[in-house]
């Protein structure tokens, strides 16, 4: 038996837009401090800061025992790398993903940023994902199928020669950081649930610039793609209302 989703009304999606105003406004800070010599562990110490300032609590920290605010992946690392002492350096491109919870409700988003100037490729990438996400986003129309959401990202990434990684979903969001539905990147159009205004996703294209595989490694968080080659992340909070896609997580 498939889980329900949850719709929210009106008011519980005004309370997950304020959590996504704290993750936009943590976010665009992280943003303007990556440069080379800054360490994962610096970002995670300013978003703790601004995340307590803002009177939030991270979604992350403490989730199935995740020790972080934030999951800061490196080039080849997919999703949930941790913060560490690392420092980036010139041509890396780094992955920050985050959340807060505000009144009981959640709020995601995620970025992929260059470290100075990054190889073509790598520039490539990283827009080319971002550029997925926002179709994805159109898709996510009143009266569409989730796996339009899915098949708009599928079908702007692999004409670029890159593929979309199959382990990791996006999801519903609401009281709780993950709720049904699953939602891949992935897909063919038409297929899936019918969206209804009132369902809120985390839309989040994880796209690989070789193939398509991953593995986790020992530490039981950080996703790599197995062949070495890089990898982008962009994630945003959307609701389904009856005037169109709302994202909740934008500044």
């Amino acid at each position: 038996m498939k889980e329900a989703i949850i719709l929210k009304s009106p008011d519980e999606i005004e309370t997950m837009r304020r959590a996504g105003a704290v993750v936009a406004e943590v976010l665009e800070v992280l943003k303007e401090n990556i440069r080379p010599g800054v360490t994962t562990l610096d970002l995670e110490k300013i978003a703790e800061e601004l995340t307590k300032a803002r009177k939030a609590s991270p979604a992350f920290k403490g989730y199935r025992g995740y020790p972080f605010c934030l999951c800061t992946s490196i080039n080849s690392e997919v999703v949930h790398g941790m913060p560490s002492k690392r420092a980036l350096k010139e041509g890396d491109i780094v992955s920050v993903d985050y959340g807060a919870r505000v009144d009981g409700f959640y709020g995601d988003a995620a970025f992929t940023a260059p470290v100075g100037k990054v190889s073509e490729e790598a520039s490539r990438l990283v827009r080319v994902t971002a550029q997925s996400l926002a179709k994805a986003i159109e898709a996510a129309q009143e009266g569409n199928r989730l796996q339009d959401i899915s098949a708009a990202v599928q079908s702007h990434v692999e004409p670029e020669g890159f593929s979309v990684v199959r382990e990791f979903v996006g999801h519903g969001i609401g009281r709780e950081l993950h709720e049904p539905p699953q939602v891949p990147n992935f897909g063919i159009p038409g297929r899936g649930v019918r969206l209804k205004a009132g369902m809120v996703l985390a839309i989040e294209p994880m796209i690989n610039s070789g193939g398509w595989a991953v593995k986790v490694l020992s530490d039981g968080w950080t996703a790599v793609t197995a062949d070495g080659k890089l990898s982008a992340h962009f994630e945003h909070t959307v609701a389904i209302t009856p005037g169109g896609p709302l994202v909740l997580t934008a500044i």
